[in-house]
């Protein structure tokens, strides 16, 4: 027997070490989407970037917990905010979170949803 028949090559131990870490960040993104509220709001922004206000009225989610949804979004950086005067504006800063968004909102929430 030679060392190559005994041993996997190097390179392929490499690539599941890459898949392990891609599928941890997986994981990590569809376990900030399971939040019913979360997805609720990313929904929302994939349309467009929204203030505090608007999300608050568009979603029906009460001050705290809007706020305490969005520091989630922020802390796992899917989203971005910009301040402008004494309002702040989120939109979506991860482009895997929007592509996902994006199926999602094609299969539960587009007017010919079924």
């Amino acid at each position: 027997l030679n060392e190559s028949a005994v041993m996997p090559p190097l390179e392929h131990e490499l690539d599941i070490q890459q898949l392990r870490a891609s599928a941890e960040a997986a994981g990590q993104l569809l376990k900030a989407l399971a939040n019913p509220e979360r997805l609720l709001l990313l929904c929302q922004l994939s349309q467009g970037e929204l203030n505090v206000t608007d999300l608050e009225a568009l979603s029906g989610i009460q001050q705290p917990t809007l706020s305490q949804q969005l520091a989630v979004l922020r802390r796992k950086e899917m989203v971005e905010t910009r301040r402008a005067g004494k309002q702040v504006y989120y939109r979506i800063s991860s482009s895997v979170a929007l592509a996902v968004i994006h199926v999602l909102y094609q299969h539960f929430c587009a007017g010919d949803a079924k």
